[in-house]
């Protein structure tokens, strides 16, 4: 995504895009060329193939037109990718959940998870500088709602909400990096480890690391490898859960 940080969008062609406020229209394209039909296919092209293999000529072949078909209606690749982005969300659901202020963000972390687990190109495609389309306002709009009478200032829900997204795309990355070592390499992380473990043994003298020896294998054991995503995910984020309920409590306290 280098190339397309460093790309210059015009804001007003960049937000117009994101909120649709002109569709524009191609007598060579045909009318069966939209924003969202391109917009489809290159998710598609993301999901199957990652980010690095969608070009706007591959989008272009896809929907059987002329690259430049498609930059009457996306200036772009950076664009592309945002409105991307901001369609992804849209895909999420917003449910009213029953429940405490914990059962609600248990449910919000998931949901993001999923999310990650269906477009894995997102982890490198989403920044610091949000997309700042209708789906991406009506996620955080729907997020935030979920925590804001938990008795913590705006600031602090704020703060609140993006530690649990932050947990969730660091356990999300993690676990995507499992799935392509394993594509790359051939090889499940413990069969890797079934590799290594007879020549690291010659090299290891006994006794040497007992503590990391003990509670490498205790772990080793448990996930069949030196690291389970599950369990990662699900262990964080309890514990940022439980972080957050001794903020609530001490809010409740001091009122």
């Amino acid at each position: 995504m280098a190339s397309e940080r460093k790309a210059t969008a015009d804001p007003a062609r960049s937000l117009a895009l994101l909120w649709r406020t002109r569709e524009p229209t191609s007598r060579s394209a045909g009318p069966a060329l939209s924003v969202d039909r391109i917009v489809r296919v290159a998710i598609d092209i993301a999901d199957a193939e990652g980010l690095d293999a969608l070009t706007m000529r591959r989008v272009g072949e896809a929907l059987g037109v002329g690259t430049m078909s498609v930059y009457t209606y996306v200036p772009g690749k950076a664009e592309l990718v945002a409105v991307m982005i901001d369609t992804a969300y849209g895909e999420m659901p917003r449910p009213v959940v029953e429940g405490d202020w914990r059962t609600r963000l248990e449910r919000i972390a998931r949901d993001n998870l999923a999310l990650y687990q269906r477009h894995p190109w997102m982890l490198r495609a989403e920044t610091t500088r949000p997309v700042l389309g209708p789906h991406l306002m009506a996620k955080y709009d729907y997020e935030l709602g979920a925590i804001v009478d938990i008795g913590l200032t705006d600031v602090e829900v704020d703060a609140v909400l993006t530690l649990v997204l932050g947990h969730v795309k660091s356990a999300a990355r993690a676990a995507s990096e499992v799935v392509d070592l394993e594509r790359e390499t051939g090889m499940t992380d413990g069969q890797w480890w079934q590799s290594h473990a007879p020549w690291l043994e010659t090299f290891l003298k006994p006794g040497a690391y007992p503590t990391a020896s003990r509670v490498g294998t205790a772990a080793g054991q448990q996930h069949g490898a030196a690291y389970g995503p599950e369990y990662a995910f699900e262990f964080g984020l309890q514990r940022v859960l439980d972080g957050i309920s001794v903020v609530v409590a001490e809010r409740a306290a001091n009122r």
